[in-house]
């Protein structure tokens, strides 16, 4: 095997969304996936992995894939949870109809425009306009549910080098100033500009762009969003934080459910899945997501990323 395809195949393992692992003749650990190093204790690189995993006896239940790599012996064992594929069925099946349903709204709304074009001496024109939006809400859900869908085939979150925040920031923050000054909300971005971290610049973008427009979607008139990023603690966090109207406190761990939407933004035209886009991509690239504030004390999402 040459080296670039030495790489790729190290990248591959590495970036698989599977608690995957690679082993030598004699059982040691040859490469494992960020996600079997992280989340099950005993897969160490170099050392052996533990008997009981191997023979399915420490909650996982493990897939073995012997193969040949110039005249060695190597196993390729993914290790998955007892009850993912019932969980994964569920969640598949609870997402089809979440789809469906979000679907329904606007084309509901599209067929009764349409009805109402057809009755004699409704003005066409504003109908139309109506129309077009329905249309576009459509267009955006799709957009959003196949990017969601390539996220989670496995495509790659992580740079192979840093990107710089800061100017990220403050790029959105441009592309987002007409909207939000039609909102009502003013927006501004700040922070170390040597922050950085290690996923692509277009997820990057993904991420920033998604929680700006959360906020200037939902935070209210005469509110000011500050999209920041800063070190704290040895780590890289990245804020987006408003001081709108908030939503109820028990309501700040649902924020990342796909669909799921505060009752003040139930009426919204969003598609429901911008925070959870966010999530996917933060936790891909190895940080963790957390909403903050409350009802009358505006929200902040913070995204805390290892320090590279």
């Amino acid at each position: 095997m040459n080296e670039p395809d030495a790489l790729r195949g190290r990248i591959l393992v590495e970036e698989s969304r599977e608690a995957v692992v690679v082993l030598d003749e004699q059982g040691r650990v040859v490469a494992a996936s960020r996600r079997a190093r992280q989340s099950i204790e005993g897969v160490r690189e170099g050392e052996r992995l533990p008997d009981e995993l191997l023979a399915g006896n420490a909650g996982h239940v493990p897939l073995v894939v012997p193969y040949s790599v110039r005249g060695r012996q190597e196993r390729l064992v993914y290790l998955s949870e007892a009850g993912d594929l019932a969980a994964y069925e569920e969640l598949r099946s609870g997402f089809t109809a979440a789809v469906s349903h979000e679907l329904r709204t606007p084309l509901a709304r599209l067929l009764a425009l349409l009805e109402t074009a057809l009755l004699p001496g409704e003005e066409l024109e504003p109908l139309v306009d109506q129309a077009r939006r329905e249309v576009e809400q459509i267009g955006e859900l799709i957009d959003e549910v196949l990017f969601l869908s390539e996220l989670e085939s496995g495509t790659r979150v992580v740079s192979l080098g840093a990107t710089p925040i800061l100017p990220v920031l403050e790029r959105v923050a441009e592309e987002l100033e007409d909207r939000a000054a039609r909102a009502g909300v003013a927006v501004r971005a700040v922070g170390d500009s040597e922050c950085a971290v290690e996923i692509r610049p277009r997820m990057l973008h993904v991420v920033s762009s998604n929680l700006a427009e959360n906020a200037v979607r939902y935070a209210g008139q005469g509110a000011t969003l500050v999209l920041s990023v800063g070190r704290e603690d040895g780590a890289v966090v990245l804020s987006a934080k408003d001081d709108g109207g908030g939503v109820d406190a028990f309501e700040l761990p649902r924020l990342f459910e796909r669909f799921y939407r505060a009752d003040r933004a139930r009426a919204s035209r969003g598609t429901g899945l911008g925070l959870a886009i966010v999530k996917h991509v933060v936790t891909a690239a190895g940080g963790t997501v957390e909403a903050r504030g409350g009802k009358g004390r505006g929200l902040e999402i913070r995204c805390t990323f290892p320090a590279r």
